[in-house]
């Protein structure tokens, strides 16, 4: 197997990662400014499911890390992808594969849950393309805050309203995210 200079990079970014996700103290989930790899591209999102963090690269060796939920098993989100829209205070509507999975929880929102702040997605979504396609799966905000640190979505990647707010404002369209 060939090491490449993105999995250097990587290793480089998890390195520090894995001290902290081991810390189970709720304050680890906390918006921080931390070390990373220097060589990693400002701008750039890097999400690691395991450790329920999402870094954006501020500026080289520099990120914000965020605390997140993420997918259940069999549901994450995984590999490259695009920001291509930005929404506030966004519209859901349970995809047809979530309504077929859990009728009984999803089946009354078929038609959608207008935005605002019942609306599940929270106060902003940013939303993941791959190949110009929309793949459904956002980072965005949640109603249920106590989620985040822990793996109970149907596969988005969220934070708490406040820290959705603060990447929304900082990221642009066309932002490259990347979960491991």
């Amino acid at each position: 197997m060939s090491i490449t200079r993105r999995s250097l990079l990587l290793a480089g970014l998890m390195a520090p990662i894995a001290r902290t996700a081991r810390a189970h103290d709720r304050s680890a989930l906390l918006p921080t400014e931390v070390r990373v790899h220097p060589g990693l591209m400002p701008g750039d999102i890097y999400v690691i499911p395991e450790d329920f963090h999402l870094y954006h690269i501020r500026r080289p060796g520099i990120a914000m890390r965020y605390g997140v939920g993420v997918g259940r098993a069999g549901l994450e989100f995984k590999g490259a992808a695009v920001i291509q829209r930005k929404a506030e205070w966004p519209s859901w509507r349970p995809t047809d594969d979530m309504i077929g999975r859990e009728p009984e929880k999803y089946a009354q929102y078929a038609d959608g849950v207008p935005g605002g702040p019942e609306s599940p997605l929270g106060a902003r979504a940013l939303y993941l393309y791959r190949n110009g396609r929309d793949t459904y799966y956002r980072i965005h905000g949640t109603t249920a805050p106590e989620t985040i640190g822990s793996s109970v979505s149907n596969g988005c990647i969220r934070l708490r309203n406040e820290d959705v707010i603060a990447l929304y404002d900082a990221v642009e369209i066309g932002t490259h995210v990347t979960v491991v």
